[in-house]
């Protein structure tokens, strides 16, 4: 729900800078080629790899209190969270691909055959009741 306006601002400078604020966000491109809002499974890898980097980082610290190694397993855990996380999304996203087509060619096949005598339903029903 959009808050009212206020008396004093003009809507128009309002609509500019929300939209501006959006297109800013949703055309954000990490190291300037991963373009993390339309591809897939990149914005969970990344925030799933900052959380590993965090808790791996600052876990180091609590047992040893060398910052600098901290900050060296904090890079190795985003690196390998990231990774992970990436290949895991990628693969699943990769089966669901090949399980959607191979669902919309047997759709396409069962539109084609349907009703005539290459029909399996067909063959299959009328050889019970012979």
């Amino acid at each position: 729900m959009a808050a009212a306006p206020e008396p004093g601002e003009p809507e128009e400078r309002k609509a500019s800078c929300t939209s501006l604020h959006l297109s800013y966000w949703k055309s954000v491109k990490l190291l300037g080629f991963l373009d993390v809002e339309n591809t897939p499974c990149a914005r969970h890898s990344i925030l799933y790899g900052s959380l590993g980097s965090a808790v791996a980082g600052f876990g180091h610290f609590l047992f040893t209190s060398r910052i600098r190694r901290s900050c060296d397993v904090g890079v190795g855990g985003f690196i390998l969270v990231t990774l992970g996380c990436w290949f895991h999304c990628r693969y699943n996203y990769a089966k669901q691909r090949i399980q959607e087509r191979i669902a919309r060619e047997e759709i396409k096949k069962k539109i084609l055959y349907e009703g005539t005598h290459l029909d399996p339903e067909r063959k299959h029903n009328g050889s019970s009741s012979n």
